[in-house]
């Protein structure tokens, strides 16, 4: 996963040519989308007029998508993108990309479960919430030997994880508290904010999609502690509020990359300072702690991976929706 900076400063063309191979093992309709991109003139020169963060290509693709418009590569694309630019122009610097994956809490959650219980669960960069149920969902972790490990916590929402190599147990954490904090937390019971929530979906996506409703209706009302704000200057004042009969932990997930690299530090010496446990699911190179432990030729691996840690410590390569934990 690319930085802050990358998304920010990188060529157009450059970065929608990144994008289209990662997009591709996915979702083969936005590769050639951003393909389509790099290769005409007048779509780079418009995007490059984005600033910063607006730049990146998850924010003009779910435009394309809330918006109604093509969901492939063809020759209406420049022709619809300019008619609907000013539409596109206000997503992309009014929205962020916070896709809320369901299918990381596969991961997640037998990380969760490997502390003291209960936890009292703190999510970073929590868009609507979704995260914060993992013991909520039903799982199913196929295993290197052909067997299935199950887990439901009664929600009409299966995540399935293939899983590689011995680590934690697959298990369910006990979660008796659960907050956020976000610079623009998502409602589940908002259309508006579900609509953005489900154009955030890949083309070809179905499954993460229908997962994606599910999840939102199962955790519509529910009982969650909300925070906007900075996600490193509100975090002190959220920890004090989590009930001290229970084990904190900080779960942060593909949330990191998205500050430069001196906010990253100053938010990782805060984590341990305040003495928490901290939960990361991000790229390889994100958090220099975990990166500098990785064991050799880590990053040679082709595919799209994550890196789970559990403070500072690296525990596996994952699959960057949760679809794959192979333990380290």
């Amino acid at each position: 996963m690319k930085t802050s900076r990358y998304f920010s400063e990188a060529p157009i063309t450059e970065l929608y040519e990144w994008f289209a191979r990662e997009a591709e093992p996915s979702s083969p309709a936005w590769a050639r989308v951003c393909r389509q991109v790099a290769a005409t003139p007048s779509l780079a020169a418009a995007l490059d007029s984005l600033p910063g963060m607006a730049r990146q290509p998850n924010l003009f693709l779910g435009a394309m998508k809330y918006l109604g418009g093509p969901l492939d590569a063809g020759p209406e694309l420049p022709g619809w993108v300019a008619r609907h630019w000013p539409q596109i122009e206000r997503l992309a610097t009014t929205r962020f990309t916070q896709t809320n994956e369901v299918g990381r809490c596969a991961v997640i959650a037998p990380v969760l479960a490997s502390l003291p219980q209960p936890i009292a669960l703190l999510e970073v960069g929590m868009s609507a919430g979704l995260g914060l149920f993992p013991d909520l969902y039903r799982y199913r972790w196929s295993l290197d030997d052909g067997s299935v490990v199950t887990a439901d916590g009664g929600a009409d929402v299966t995540i399935e994880c293939r899983v590689s190599g011995s680590g934690l147990p697959l298990a369910l954490p006990e979660v008796a508290w659960r907050a956020g904090i976000d610079r623009n937390p998502l409602d589940p019971e908002d259309p508006d904010d579900v609509a953005w929530l489900r154009a955030l979906v890949w083309p070809g996506e179905d499954v993460r999609e229908g997962r994606l409703a599910g999840a939102l209706a199962a955790t519509a009302g529910r009982e969650v502690l909300r925070v906007a704000g900075d996600i490193t200057d509100a975090l002190p004042l959220v920890v004090a509020a989590a009930p001290s009969s229970a084990t904190l932990v900080v779960v942060h997930s593909a949330t990191l990359a998205y500050l430069s690299r001196d906010q990253r530090a100053r938010h990782l010496a805060l984590l341990r300072e305040l003495g928490v446990h901290w939960v990361t699911n991000e790229g390889v190179r994100v958090v220099p702690a975990i990166h500098d432990k990785l064991p050799p030729g880590f990053e040679d691996d082709p595919r799209p991976a994550f890196v789970l840690g559990l403070d500072g410590e690296p525990l596996a390569r994952v699959g960057s929706h949760g679809q794959w934990l192979e333990w380290l």
